[in-house]
């Protein structure tokens, strides 16, 4: 599943970004979204605290496998609305063959470091 490249942004544009670690703290199905999804509370840390995220993450994860994992998340882009759900941050991950596999850190990170 090959993908052009993107258009050249400047490393400044790069740092634009507010990427962290989170931890999941609650995965619930996504109920009303049009596409299989979850609900996720993740935690960024006493700084920021709990956000919310709707991920379509559904085909290589249960709700009860993503409680407790580290994932990364793009905290600085607006809000966004799907259905009667507000989705806080972007969490990252791959489009991957079989579905969205999730960006982690390899080893144990602290909630609300800073991806650089």
């Amino acid at each position: 599943m090959t993908q052009p490249i993107k258009p050249m942004i400047t490393f400044d544009d790069f740092l634009a970004l507010d990427i962290r670690v989170g931890v999941i703290e609650e995965a619930v199905v996504f109920e009303k979204a049009r596409k299989p999804a979850y609900q996720l509370k993740v935690n960024f840390g006493k700084e920021i605290g709990v956000k919310k995220s709707s991920a379509q993450i559904c085909e290589h994860y249960s709700p009860e496998e993503l409680v407790g994992k580290q994932v990364l998340g793009v905290l600085n882009f607006p809000v966004r609305q799907i259905g009667n759900f507000f989705s806080e941050v972007l969490i990252l991950g791959t489009y991957s063959e079989g579905g969205v596999i999730l960006i982690t850190p390899d080893l144990p990170a602290q909630a609300g470091d800073i991806l650089g």
